[in-house]
């Protein structure tokens, strides 16, 4: 989830956004309560539709097989037919294969329609993010962090509504899918503008091909194996549990809060201290642990209930950083990437229900554990294999220019309207002390859960930096620039920054405090204190509310 600085109104406040950013975080907060919804009602639709495990797990199987070929294609919808259609699509899908699925007098009819909810999930999700952000006003980080909200209230809330509906029929949760969905449906159309037509169109082969690229295959299969292990422990554990719909609602509740609460507070954390990769390689061997632990006692309620739990925590870490790591090893374009990787990675997440409703009800309810911590071993063994394509994910981007001498003070800016005066004020300091200007502009790549997306298009980068050394240079400043790329963390922006300052020798920093505040700052850490913390020169920041120039190192 998301831990970086906007590109637009950093200092608005979050709440202050226009009624149809709300919209579409409704509907975001019912897409995501999809997966964890169906949990608690496993049992009951296998025993009110005379029907065996592994047919139940087809409920997961079939939406998460089509949810992965559909990501295929949702990049060549979209790119034709808009954003804002796009993402209709999807909700009016959802809408009626989730009450055609209440409807269904049979396990086959739900599966089916299951299916179609899938296809309509693609369409949103693939679309949800970048219209949320397009749509606001009050803030780009606020109209984001509002997405990880719904996120994080989707995946908690939809085993606890899943069960306390499942708890009058399992057609209730289907059912009400359809009715909050339809209310979604109803506020989009009619409070989402109109999005601008697209101007560059996506192949339907392009993921396909993207996938030659060793870094992003690799990546991808280790989610793959990963993923196997992930949706045996969501789909399989219901089963031997064998709670009633409103107790496994609370248990899978708690995993989904553990998982969201990791997603955004731990992983970063975990990052900036151990490194992406060494992170995935301890929290993949805590999940094949847990797996291994629940088969050995798989007839013990309280251990299945706590591992449950414990597990969420571990799959929020991994979730967050395995999607960061697939945006900085992949060369392509970041839709392009993230099709690629989903479409890979959903096929471990729709074998697994339904070979371990196989394994579980012919052999033994131990062994789908055994097997998904295995799968999770095999994936971590696959993320070994690429450490030489992975071992660049922690380090700083080479410098896309090299200034033509060493001591340039170091301008460090973002797209935010407040780098205009960074730049003014960067410009007198450099005239007065006779110093050349290297200006860093850094282009962001916002990591929310599974999906992620530029914040700023190349050709608006290169424009806004452009724009900035036309500045610096009509201030009577020498100056030169560079576009360096970060995805997800603070961290990073600051690891960027404090090389750029190091290869120049930069007698000094300046940068706009506007960067990185908020609740966004309080989840990974400000970029002025790292850099202020780690630069070992002045840092000079400027205060957006007193246009001053303030050192703070």
């Amino acid at each position: 989830m998301s831990r970086s600085g906007h590109a637009h109104g950093e200092g608005a406040s979050i709440m202050r956004q226009p009624k149809s950013v709300w919209a579409v975080a409704f509907a975001c907060v019912i897409a995501f309560m999809g997966i964890g919804l169906v949990d608690p009602i496993l049992p009951a639709i296998s025993h009110d539709l005379k029907a065996t495990p592994s047919q139940v797990e087809l409920l997961f199987t079939s939406y998460m097989l089509v949810t992965g070929v559909a990501m295929l294609i949702t990049g060549w919808v979209s790119s034709r037919i808009g954003p804002k259609r796009t993402l209709l699509g999807g909700l009016l899908l959802i809408v009626v294969f989730s009450a055609l699925a209440g409807t269904a007098g049979g396990v086959n009819g739900v599966i089916g329609f299951r299916a179609g909810w899938g296809l309509g999930n693609a369409l949103f999700i693939a679309t949800a993010l970048a219209v949320i952000v397009g749509a606001a006003s009050g803030g780009v980080a606020g109209a984001i962090i509002l997405y990880e909200a719904a996120l994080g209230v989707g995946i908690a809330v939809g085993p606890l509504l899943g069960g306390l509906l499942g708890g009058i029929s399992w057609r209730g949760p289907f059912f009400g899918v359809a009715v909050l969905m339809a209310i979604a449906f109803v506020a989009v159309i009619t409070l989402l503008p109109k999005s601008p037509k697209p101007t560059h169109h996506t192949s339907v082969i392009d993921p396909i091909k993207a996938l030659r690229h060793r870094g992003l295959l690799t990546t991808a299969l280790t989610a793959l194996f990963y993923n196997y292990g992930f949706f045996t422990l969501l789909a399989w554990t219901p089963f031997p549990l064998d709670l009633s719909a409103h107790q496994l609602g609370l248990v899978f509740f708690g995993w989904g809060l553990c998982l969201a609460i990791t997603s955004v507070f731990v992983a970063p954390r975990l990052q900036a201290r151990f490194g992406t990769v060494h992170t995935l390689y301890a929290v993949q061997g805590l999940i094949a642990v847990t797996l291994v632990v629940m088969g050995v006692w798989t007839h013990s309620k309280p251990t299945l209930i706590v591992a449950v739990i414990v597990a969420g925590l571990f799959l929020g870490i991994n979730n967050t950083l395995i999607t960061e790591t697939v945006m900085k090893v992949s060369p392509v374009e970041r839709p392009v990437a993230s099709a690629a990787y989903s479409f890979v990675r959903f096929i471990g997440g729709a074998i697994a229900p339904f070979l371990a409703g196989k394994l579980g009800e012919n052999i033994s309810p131990n062994l789908p554990f055994y097997v998904g911590a295995g799968c999770v071993a095999v994936g971590i063994m696959v993320l070994a294999s690429g450490h030489k394509f992975l071992r660049a994910v922690d380090e700083p981007a080479a410098a896309a220019t090299d200034p033509a001498d060493a001591g340039r003070l170091l301008v460090a800016v973002d797209a935010t309207p407040d780098s205009a005066a960074v730049v003014r004020h960067a410009a007198r300091v450099a005239v007065e002390r006779k110093l050349a200007v290297h200006l860093l502009h850094v282009r962001e790549t916002e990591v929310v859960g599974d999906t992620a997306m530029d914040l700023e298009s190349e050709a608006d980068a290169q424009s806004l930096l452009a724009s900035r050394l036309a500045d610096l240079r009509a201030a009577g400043a020498t100056a030169d620039g560079e576009i360096a790329g970060s995805t997800g963390t603070h961290p990073e922006v600051a690891r960027l920054i404090l090389d750029r300052a190091a290869r120049l020798s930069a007698p000094a920093i300046v940068i706009g405090s506007s960067s990185h505040d908020g609740l966004s700052a309080l989840l990974g850490g400000s970029v002025v204190a790292e850099v202020s913390r780690h630069s070992g020169r002045p840092v000079l920041v400027i205060d957006r509310e007193s246009d001053r120039l303030d050192a703070v190192g």
